[in-house]
């Protein structure tokens, strides 16, 4: 059985697990050691010997903080593109990631982790940087697009296949347009590179729907400019309007920002 787990997914801190059941991966570490760790063994589950590398998306420092700290201390390999590489190489924020520990991959290349078939994409945010995954084993499909800018084709295409899906659901329009950040910062937050407002992922979500799709985690909601309640509400209301029924056509969730998830089983008939 496949399970997934969303340790952290916040401005402080990402981290997410998937597993095949006998091996597993990471896809980002922004938060302590001891913080994934703990997750996990409040799972019975152990980093040694089960997880077997870091997916990287990007080079800011919620994303990357302990990706040294994994390289160094525990031997895992590190996957990231040759820009995110050099970024994390200029990171004041990360310790030195050994050069034994680098993997170098090319968005839109498919590579094998884990009992899995990965393929990294772009997608537009203001990193060195930055990809999604697109995450295949026989009978199962999950993609994973964070900070996200706009939507793009590319991004439509792999989010479309996926049963599974993370995406991000950054701030409310509203609650960004009349909160404290000065306005070059909400120029940034909504910008091209910036990330997706709820009402940008709800209408995103009724475009690239199909019954194929099982689950859809709401990640890296923003803790001044958005609230899980709303956020959930809010993409409900709009599936809902395009004739998707919560609950029933699709399980919808909000990731915790800076605690972990339940541990999921998925499906994989």
């Amino acid at each position: 059985m496949i399970k997934f787990m969303s340790i952290a997914s916040g401005s402080s801190g990402n981290c997410y697990y998937l597993s095949n059941g006998n091996q597993a991966l990471l896809i980002d570490a922004g938060i302590p050691l001891r913080s994934i760790s703990k997750a996990l063994k409040d799972q019975l589950l152990s980093l040694e010997g089960h997880v077997m590398g870091v997916l990287v998306t990007h080079d800011h420092a919620d994303h990357i903080r302990t990706v040294g700290s994994l390289g160094d201390k525990l031997n895992l390999p590190v996957f990231a593109t040759e820009k995110v590489l050099n970024g994390i190489d200029c990171s004041r924020y990360v310790d030195s990631l050994p050069m034994a520990s680098r993997r170098m991959i090319v968005p839109e290349q498919t590579f094998a982790l884990a009992g899995f078939d990965i393929t990294p994409f772009p997608i537009p945010h203001d990193a060195t940087e930055n990809v999604g995954y697109h995450i295949t084993a026989p009978g199962f499909s999950f993609t994973l697009c964070t900070d996200v800018g706009h939507i793009t084709d590319t991004i439509s295409h792999y989010a479309s296949k996926a049963e599974y899906l993370v995406i991000e659901a950054n701030y409310d329009c509203e609650m960004l347009l009349s909160g404290p950040y000065p306005p070059f910062l909400k120029e940034r937050v909504s910008g091209p590179l910036g990330h997706l407002s709820n009402q940008e992922t709800g209408d995103f979500l009724a475009r690239i729907f199909r019954p194929e799709m099982k689950h859809v985690w709401l990640c890296h909601l923003s803790k001044d400019n958005n609230h899980p309640e709303l956020c959930w509400k809010s993409i409900e209301y709009r599936l809902f309007n395009e004739g998707i029924r919560v609950g029933k056509d699709l399980d919808l969730t909000v990731l915790k920002r800076s605690s972990p998830s339940e541990l999921y089983t998925l499906s994989g008939d």
